[in-house]
Protein backbone atom coordinates (compact mmCIF):
# COMPACT_ATOMS: atom_id res chain seq x y z
CA UNK A 1 0.00 0.00 0.00
CA UNK A 2 0.95 3.77 -0.36
CA UNK A 3 1.30 5.66 2.56
CA UNK A 4 -2.13 7.58 1.58
CA UNK A 5 -3.83 3.47 1.07
CA UNK A 6 -2.36 3.32 4.83
CA UNK A 7 -3.95 6.23 6.00
CA UNK A 8 -7.41 5.48 3.61
CA UNK A 9 -7.24 1.81 5.56
CA UNK A 10 -7.03 3.09 9.35
CA UNK A 11 -10.07 5.51 8.60
CA UNK A 12 -12.19 3.05 6.88
CA UNK A 13 -11.94 0.39 9.92
CA UNK A 14 -14.87 1.67 11.92
CA UNK A 15 -15.48 -1.41 13.61
CA UNK A 16 -15.15 -1.90 17.69
CA UNK A 17 -16.25 -5.39 18.18
CA UNK A 18 -15.12 -8.72 16.89
CA UNK A 19 -15.80 -12.00 16.77
CA UNK A 20 -13.13 -14.78 18.84
CA UNK A 21 -13.74 -17.99 19.29
CA UNK A 22 -13.37 -19.64 23.03
CA UNK A 23 -12.74 -23.07 23.72
CA UNK A 24 -14.72 -24.22 26.15
CA UNK A 25 -14.58 -27.43 26.95
CA UNK A 26 -13.34 -30.90 25.46
CA UNK A 27 -13.98 -30.67 21.69
CA UNK A 28 -16.15 -27.61 22.65
CA UNK A 29 -16.24 -24.01 21.79
CA UNK A 30 -18.60 -21.17 20.90
CA UNK A 31 -17.94 -17.57 19.26
CA UNK A 32 -18.39 -14.30 20.94
CA UNK A 33 -18.59 -10.66 20.06
CA UNK A 34 -15.71 -8.79 22.01
CA UNK A 35 -14.41 -5.69 22.17
CA UNK A 36 -11.35 -4.55 19.86
CA UNK A 37 -8.07 -5.30 21.58
CA UNK A 38 -6.21 -2.33 21.53
CA UNK A 39 -2.15 -2.42 21.12
CA UNK A 40 0.16 -1.75 23.88
CA UNK A 41 3.99 -0.24 23.47
CA UNK A 42 5.38 -1.26 20.67
CA UNK A 43 2.92 -3.79 19.41
CA UNK A 44 0.35 -3.46 16.52
CA UNK A 45 -3.41 -4.92 15.61
CA UNK A 46 -3.40 -6.88 12.80
CA UNK A 47 -6.76 -7.19 11.08
CA UNK A 48 -6.64 -11.10 10.40
CA UNK A 49 -6.98 -12.85 7.06
CA UNK A 50 -6.58 -16.06 8.69
CA UNK A 51 -5.11 -18.52 10.81
CA UNK A 52 -3.53 -21.96 10.38
CA UNK A 53 -4.42 -24.83 12.51
CA UNK A 54 -1.83 -26.37 14.08
CA UNK A 55 -1.48 -30.08 15.37
CA UNK A 56 -0.12 -28.48 18.28
CA UNK A 57 -4.13 -27.40 18.73
CA UNK A 58 -5.51 -31.14 19.08
CA UNK A 59 -4.35 -32.34 22.25
CA UNK A 60 -5.35 -28.98 24.12
CA UNK A 61 -8.89 -29.74 21.86
CA UNK A 62 -9.06 -32.79 23.39
CA UNK A 63 -9.30 -31.34 27.09
CA UNK A 64 -6.34 -33.19 28.57
CA UNK A 65 -6.07 -33.37 32.49
CA UNK A 66 -3.73 -29.90 32.36
CA UNK A 67 -5.86 -28.09 30.07
CA UNK A 68 -7.37 -25.19 31.34
CA UNK A 69 -10.86 -23.56 29.88
CA UNK A 70 -12.14 -21.51 29.09
CA UNK A 71 -8.97 -20.23 26.01
CA UNK A 72 -8.71 -17.00 26.18
CA UNK A 73 -10.44 -14.67 23.17
CA UNK A 74 -8.94 -16.28 19.74
CA UNK A 75 -6.60 -18.67 22.29
CA UNK A 76 -4.64 -21.76 20.58
CA UNK A 77 -4.40 -20.19 16.81
CA UNK A 78 -0.62 -18.25 16.59
CA UNK A 79 -0.62 -19.30 12.65
CA UNK A 80 -2.58 -15.82 11.95
CA UNK A 81 -1.90 -13.61 9.15
CA UNK A 82 -3.41 -10.46 7.63
CA UNK A 83 -3.19 -6.30 7.87
CA UNK A 84 -1.91 -3.96 10.38
CA UNK A 85 -4.75 -1.52 11.71
CA UNK A 86 -3.46 0.07 14.49
CA UNK A 87 -0.03 0.64 15.59
CA UNK A 88 0.71 1.38 19.58
CA UNK A 89 3.11 3.71 21.47
CA UNK A 90 6.79 2.93 19.91
CA UNK A 91 5.67 1.03 17.13
CA UNK A 92 6.43 2.49 13.23
CA UNK A 93 3.80 4.08 11.57
CA UNK A 94 4.59 2.85 8.54
CA UNK A 95 3.17 -0.41 9.29
CA UNK A 96 -0.04 0.79 9.32
CA UNK A 97 -1.64 -0.97 6.52
CA UNK A 98 1.24 -3.72 6.11
CA UNK A 99 0.38 -6.74 5.51
CA UNK A 100 2.28 -9.49 7.39
CA UNK A 101 2.50 -12.62 8.85
CA UNK A 102 2.10 -12.76 13.04
CA UNK A 103 3.86 -15.45 15.44
CA UNK A 104 0.74 -13.72 18.41
CA UNK A 105 -1.28 -16.25 20.17
CA UNK A 106 -4.96 -15.68 20.35
CA UNK A 107 -5.35 -15.81 16.20
CA UNK A 108 -9.02 -17.89 16.18
CA UNK A 109 -10.73 -14.36 16.32
CA UNK A 110 -11.19 -11.56 13.38
CA UNK A 111 -8.04 -8.79 15.16
CA UNK A 112 -4.81 -10.19 17.43
CA UNK A 113 -2.22 -8.36 19.04
CA UNK A 114 1.55 -8.77 18.26
CA UNK A 115 4.75 -6.76 19.25
CA UNK A 116 6.59 -5.62 16.73
CA UNK A 117 9.36 -8.15 16.66
CA UNK A 118 6.89 -10.37 16.48
CA UNK A 119 5.35 -9.86 13.10
CA UNK A 120 7.23 -10.29 9.64
CA UNK A 121 6.11 -7.80 6.42
CA UNK A 122 5.11 -9.69 3.34
CA UNK A 123 5.73 -8.43 0.32
CA UNK A 124 3.55 -7.83 -2.62
CA UNK A 125 4.41 -10.63 -4.50
CA UNK A 126 2.46 -12.87 -1.58
CA UNK A 127 -0.89 -10.84 -2.21
CA UNK A 128 -3.31 -12.91 -1.91
CA UNK A 129 -1.77 -15.77 -1.03
CA UNK A 130 -2.48 -17.57 2.42
CA UNK A 131 0.78 -17.38 4.86
CA UNK A 132 0.32 -19.20 8.08
CA UNK A 133 3.80 -18.13 8.97
CA UNK A 134 4.74 -19.80 12.14
CA UNK A 135 4.60 -23.32 10.28
CA UNK A 136 6.41 -22.21 7.17
CA UNK A 137 9.09 -20.71 9.69
CA UNK A 138 9.39 -24.16 11.48
CA UNK A 139 10.00 -25.86 8.32
CA UNK A 140 13.01 -23.88 7.12
CA UNK A 141 14.12 -24.32 10.65
CA UNK A 142 14.63 -27.68 11.03
CA UNK A 143 15.42 -27.85 6.98
CA UNK A 144 18.50 -25.89 8.46
CA UNK A 145 19.07 -27.95 11.55
CA UNK A 146 18.90 -30.63 9.31
CA UNK A 147 22.08 -29.77 7.55
CA UNK A 148 20.97 -31.84 4.11
CA UNK A 149 23.24 -31.11 1.06
CA UNK A 150 23.69 -32.66 -2.24
CA UNK A 151 23.24 -36.10 -2.54
CA UNK A 152 22.50 -37.26 0.64
CA UNK A 153 20.15 -39.92 1.05
CA UNK A 154 17.54 -39.01 2.89
CA UNK A 155 13.97 -40.40 4.25
CA UNK A 156 10.65 -38.08 5.43
CA UNK A 157 8.55 -39.73 7.87
CA UNK A 158 5.27 -38.60 7.98
CA UNK A 159 4.06 -36.67 5.11
CA UNK A 160 1.81 -34.04 6.03
CA UNK A 161 1.81 -29.98 5.70
CA UNK A 162 5.43 -29.85 7.58
CA UNK A 163 6.81 -33.05 5.49
CA UNK A 164 5.67 -31.95 2.46
CA UNK A 165 7.60 -28.57 2.46
CA UNK A 166 10.71 -30.35 4.03
CA UNK A 167 10.16 -32.67 0.75
CA UNK A 168 10.21 -29.63 -1.23
CA UNK A 169 13.71 -28.15 -0.12
CA UNK A 170 15.80 -31.23 0.66
CA UNK A 171 14.42 -32.01 -2.99
CA UNK A 172 15.95 -28.73 -4.05
CA UNK A 173 18.91 -29.08 -2.39
CA UNK A 174 19.53 -32.11 -4.62
CA UNK A 175 19.07 -35.03 -1.79
CA UNK A 176 17.81 -38.30 -2.51
CA UNK A 177 14.62 -38.30 -1.19
CA UNK A 178 12.72 -41.21 0.50
CA UNK A 179 8.65 -39.70 1.45
CA UNK A 180 7.37 -42.26 3.67
CA UNK A 181 3.38 -42.13 4.69
CA UNK A 182 0.59 -43.99 5.47
CA UNK A 183 -1.86 -42.38 3.17
CA UNK A 184 -1.59 -42.85 -0.72
CA UNK A 185 -2.75 -38.66 -1.26
CA UNK A 186 0.34 -38.04 0.65
CA UNK A 187 2.87 -39.78 -1.32
CA UNK A 188 0.83 -38.16 -4.53
CA UNK A 189 2.33 -35.01 -3.38
CA UNK A 190 5.18 -35.91 -2.45
CA UNK A 191 6.15 -37.22 -6.27
CA UNK A 192 4.61 -33.41 -6.78
CA UNK A 193 7.48 -32.31 -4.73
CA UNK A 194 10.42 -34.15 -6.11
CA UNK A 195 10.78 -37.10 -4.01
CA UNK A 196 12.30 -40.07 -5.65
CA UNK A 197 10.38 -42.56 -3.91
CA UNK A 198 7.67 -43.09 -2.23
CA UNK A 199 7.11 -45.91 0.44
CA UNK A 200 3.29 -46.77 2.24
CA UNK A 201 3.76 -46.83 5.97
CA UNK A 202 1.46 -49.82 6.24
CA UNK A 203 4.39 -52.51 7.59
CA UNK A 204 7.12 -51.48 10.00
CA UNK A 205 9.46 -54.33 8.96
CA UNK A 206 7.95 -53.70 5.17
CA UNK A 207 8.99 -49.96 5.35
CA UNK A 208 12.59 -51.23 6.46
CA UNK A 209 13.43 -53.62 3.65
CA UNK A 210 12.00 -51.13 1.06
CA UNK A 211 14.21 -48.30 2.12
CA UNK A 212 17.29 -50.88 2.75
CA UNK A 213 16.42 -51.75 -1.16
CA UNK A 214 16.34 -47.79 -2.08
CA UNK A 215 19.62 -47.24 -0.32
CA UNK A 216 21.41 -50.68 -1.48
CA UNK A 217 21.55 -51.58 2.23
CA UNK A 218 23.33 -48.42 3.70
CA UNK A 219 19.89 -46.61 4.58
CA UNK A 220 19.73 -42.56 5.52
CA UNK A 221 21.96 -40.15 5.86
CA UNK A 222 19.62 -37.83 7.29
CA UNK A 223 15.77 -39.23 8.75
CA UNK A 224 12.95 -36.66 9.55
CA UNK A 225 10.93 -37.95 11.52
CA UNK A 226 7.31 -35.37 11.47
CA UNK A 227 4.45 -37.86 12.71
CA UNK A 228 4.95 -36.84 16.28
CA UNK A 229 4.03 -40.56 17.40
CA UNK A 230 5.77 -43.42 18.81
CA UNK A 231 5.85 -46.01 15.56
CA UNK A 232 7.46 -43.31 13.42
CA UNK A 233 9.52 -42.59 15.56
CA UNK A 234 11.23 -45.70 16.49
CA UNK A 235 11.07 -46.39 12.31
CA UNK A 236 12.87 -43.37 11.92
CA UNK A 237 15.78 -44.68 13.71
CA UNK A 238 15.94 -47.77 12.14
CA UNK A 239 16.45 -46.29 8.40
CA UNK A 240 18.99 -44.01 9.93
CA UNK A 241 22.06 -45.18 8.87
CA UNK A 242 25.42 -45.82 11.06
CA UNK A 243 26.85 -42.08 11.85
CA UNK A 244 23.35 -40.40 10.25
CA UNK A 245 21.06 -37.72 11.57
CA UNK A 246 18.10 -38.33 13.10
CA UNK A 247 15.84 -35.34 13.05
CA UNK A 248 13.11 -35.00 15.31
CA UNK A 249 10.47 -32.36 14.01
CA UNK A 250 6.96 -34.34 14.85
CA UNK A 251 5.48 -32.56 17.92
CA UNK A 252 5.31 -35.33 20.93
CA UNK A 253 2.94 -33.73 23.25
CA UNK A 254 0.77 -36.71 24.06
CA UNK A 255 3.09 -38.70 26.91
CA UNK A 256 6.48 -39.96 26.95
CA UNK A 257 8.50 -42.09 24.88
CA UNK A 258 10.51 -44.69 24.71
CA UNK A 259 14.00 -44.90 22.23
CA UNK A 260 15.85 -48.05 21.34
CA UNK A 261 19.04 -46.40 23.09
CA UNK A 262 21.25 -49.81 21.99
CA UNK A 263 20.36 -48.77 18.43
CA UNK A 264 21.19 -45.20 18.77
CA UNK A 265 24.48 -46.36 20.46
CA UNK A 266 25.22 -49.04 17.84
CA UNK A 267 24.81 -46.76 15.45
CA UNK A 268 26.43 -43.56 16.54
CA UNK A 269 23.59 -41.45 15.39
CA UNK A 270 23.36 -37.47 15.86
CA UNK A 271 19.92 -36.64 17.43
CA UNK A 272 18.72 -33.73 16.04
CA UNK A 273 15.44 -31.63 18.25
CA UNK A 274 14.61 -29.85 15.58
CA UNK A 275 12.33 -27.77 17.55
CA UNK A 276 12.96 -23.80 18.53
CA UNK A 277 12.07 -21.94 21.24
CA UNK A 278 14.25 -18.43 20.86
CA UNK A 279 11.72 -16.20 19.22
CA UNK A 280 14.35 -14.69 17.35
CA UNK A 281 14.68 -17.86 15.48
CA UNK A 282 11.41 -18.19 14.61
CA UNK A 283 11.08 -15.33 13.42
CA UNK A 284 14.38 -15.70 11.26
CA UNK A 285 12.44 -19.21 9.55
CA UNK A 286 9.62 -16.90 8.94
CA UNK A 287 11.44 -14.49 6.97
CA UNK A 288 13.21 -17.60 5.38
CA UNK A 289 9.97 -18.55 3.97
CA UNK A 290 8.94 -15.27 2.50
CA UNK A 291 12.32 -14.95 0.90
CA UNK A 292 11.38 -19.07 -0.21
CA UNK A 293 7.70 -18.23 -1.07
CA UNK A 294 8.41 -15.22 -2.89
CA UNK A 295 11.26 -16.55 -4.93
CA UNK A 296 9.35 -19.66 -5.93
CA UNK A 297 11.83 -21.76 -4.05
CA UNK A 298 9.24 -23.28 -1.72
CA UNK A 299 5.63 -23.65 -2.50
CA UNK A 300 2.75 -24.52 -0.02
CA UNK A 301 -0.41 -23.68 -1.96
CA UNK A 302 -1.14 -27.61 -2.85
CA UNK A 303 -0.89 -28.44 1.00
CA UNK A 304 -3.84 -26.03 2.08
CA UNK A 305 -6.41 -28.36 1.45
CA UNK A 306 -9.12 -27.47 3.56
CA UNK A 307 -10.71 -23.79 3.97
CA UNK A 308 -13.17 -23.05 6.95
CA UNK A 309 -14.89 -19.78 8.34
CA UNK A 310 -14.52 -19.02 11.78
CA UNK A 311 -17.92 -20.69 13.31
CA UNK A 312 -17.19 -23.72 11.81
CA UNK A 313 -13.48 -24.04 13.74
CA UNK A 314 -14.45 -27.05 15.81
CA UNK A 315 -14.84 -28.91 12.25
CA UNK A 316 -11.37 -27.73 11.47
CA UNK A 317 -9.99 -29.29 14.30
CA UNK A 318 -12.01 -32.56 14.40
CA UNK A 319 -10.72 -32.85 10.35
CA UNK A 320 -6.91 -32.24 11.21
CA UNK A 321 -7.73 -34.88 13.87
CA UNK A 322 -9.21 -37.53 11.90
CA UNK A 323 -7.25 -36.45 8.92
CA UNK A 324 -9.49 -37.86 5.76
CA UNK A 325 -7.86 -39.19 2.65
CA UNK A 326 -7.16 -36.15 0.88
CA UNK A 327 -6.58 -33.66 4.27
CA UNK A 328 -3.11 -31.90 4.44
CA UNK A 329 -3.92 -28.88 6.39
CA UNK A 330 -6.63 -26.81 7.17
CA UNK A 331 -7.47 -22.48 7.32
CA UNK A 332 -9.51 -20.94 9.43
CA UNK A 333 -10.12 -17.48 7.22
CA UNK A 334 -11.91 -14.78 7.77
Amino acid sequence: MTESERRQFHIENTASTMKAAIITGPRQFCIEERPLPVPGRREVRVALQGCGVCASNLVPWSGPDWMEFPTPPGGLGHEGWGYVDHVGDGADPALLGRRVATLSQTSYAEYDIARTDQIVVLPEVLDGMPFPGEPLGCAMNIFRRSRIRAGDRVAIVGIGFLGGLLTQLAAAAGAQVIAISRRPSSLVLARLFGADSVVEMDDHHAVIERVRELTEGGFCDVVIETAGKQWPLDLAAELTAERGRLVVAGYHQDGPRQINMQLWNWRGLDVINAHERDPAIYVRGVCDAVSAVAEGRLDPTPLYTHTYPLEHLGDALEDATDKPEDFVKALIVY
